[in-house]
């Protein structure tokens, strides 16, 4: 031991370091920073109402007001219940307690206790999650009833409870395997396993909450297969989603790769749009293929799962903390709720800069939509209906939207198709 550390901790600690440090290189060169030029007289100040009526600015508005804090409250609770059981002997109790029956290998507490952990999690804030669909149902955004919305909360508790399961039961494997450089092959399974995520959701998540139709021959269907070809990114299907069982919100979305790219439209879309509009939220979303935002943002991610399995590699080096958590080493499974702990707290760090990126991003899609339809003015119609239809708060509290916001807002995206017009007109 040395200063409470275990072996090889340091060497864990430097090896975040340099990951992290590859990171911030590979975010600082791959992000788009600059991306439309300013066009004669300046660049367009965003109008915060977006040019929309003053009533559903109000409703707007009102459902933020509504929902934000529960956002809030749901956030502090899933952390504070996950730092009293990572941080105490409880988690660790919980742990041994569910696999006690089964004989208490470790391996039955890895399986046994992720679950119960997940579950117990997931209780805490189930009670703000029914609020926030109360809200949203009170406001028109839910057409859910409760049974659905009882299953697809099931669904995703079994779904991250199983997948997190088997992670927690590798590493801990990897751990007892190789007690000094396990979070060096931790981190390597951790990097693969978000490149493979990002192959496999598409085909192995997406469909146990939707149901997926092909859209009907017809213009529209010829018109976006045409838009995927000028894009240069070809697409296997046009594919519509039940998502009206769910909500009334608007979207559409391009996923998969190769053989398994396909568009995905809403079924509210193609109530809600006109066909121009359609084809310029499919634009946006072809705009993140063309530019490999997909394959750059799995890049990042297995970056940052190297750096973060090596810091966790020295964080459980902690002689102290493993105590804190009733842990006798690394590899006893009652680490797990302290493992957990530092995921959530990871997560919560990464959340501002991974929205950081994502908001150039998202405008550098806007910008690809402009540029192969040639519509600015079907572009603004499309954001301010996709405002409307999903109670977007067009113009959000600076603070809230540095954290929370993944895209750039309403007033923002009008904004800079706006100035995208004036400079077209110039040339």
């Amino acid at each position: 031991m040395d200063g409470g550390r275990r072996p090889g901790a340091r060497v864990a600690l430097g090896t975040a370091v340099v990951l992290g440090i590859v990171l911030v290189v590979v975010i600082a060169v791959r992000t788009p920073w600059d991306l439309l030029a300013e066009p004669p007289g300046g660049y367009t100040d965003p109008d915060p109402s977006a040019g929309l009526a003053a009533a559903q600015l109000d409703r707007a508005e009102a459902f933020a007001a509504a929902l934000r804090p529960a956002s809030l409250l749901s956030m502090a609770l899933g952390l504070a219940a996950s730092a009293v059981l990572g941080l105490t002997r409880l988690g660790g109790q919980l742990v041994h307690a569910v696999a006690a029956p089964l004989g208490g290998r470790w391996f039955v507490q890895v399986l046994l206790g992720v679950p119960a952990l997940v579950l117990v999690g997931r209780l805490v804030t189930l009670p703000v999650s029914a609020y926030a669909e109360t809200v949203r149902r009170g406001f028109g955004l839910s057409t859910r009833g409760w049974g659905l919305w009882l299953r697809d909360v099931a669904v995703s508790v079994a779904i991250s409870a199983v997948l997190t399961a088997l992670v927690v039961l590798v590493v801990l494997w990897l751990v007892r395997r190789a007690p000094r450089t396990w979070w060096a092959w931790a981190g390597g399974a951790a990097a693969a396993l978000v490149v493979v995520g990002s192959f496999l959701y598409p085909v192995v998540i997406e469909p146990a909450f939707n149901s997926f139709e092909p859209l009907p021959a017809g213009e529209l269907r010829t018109d976006l297969l045409a838009l995927a070809e000028a894009n240069g990114t070809p697409v296997q299907d046009v594919l519509v989603s039940d998502a009206s069982r769910r909500t009334t919100a608007l979207n559409a979305y391009v996923s998969g790769f190769g053989s398994t790219r396909r568009i995905v439209l809403y079924d509210t879309v193609l109530a809600e749009l006109p066909d121009e509009g359609i084809e310029s939220i499919v634009a946006h979303e072809l705009g993140h293929v063309a530019t490999d935002d997909v394959l750059t943002g799995t890049l990042m991610g297995a970056l940052g799962a190297g750096a973060a399995t090596a810091l966790a590699g020295w964080l459980l080096g902690s002689t102290r903390l493993l105590r804190r958590a009733g842990a006798e080493s690394p590899g006893d499974p009652r680490v797990v709720p302290l493992l957990l702990f530092l995921v959530a707290v990871g997560g919560l760090i990464a959340t501002p800069v991974q929205n950081l990126v994502s908001r150039q991003i998202e405008e550098r899609a806007d910008l690809r939509a402009l540029e192969l339809t040639r519509d600015p003015e079907a572009f603004i119609a499309m954001q301010q209906q996709l405002a409307r239809a999903n109670l977007s708060d067009p113009d959000p509290p600076a603070a809230w939207h540095w954290f929370f916001g993944s895209h750039p807002t309403t007033a923002e995206r009008i904004a800079m198709a706006q100035d995208w017009r004036l400079l077209e007109g110039t040339r």
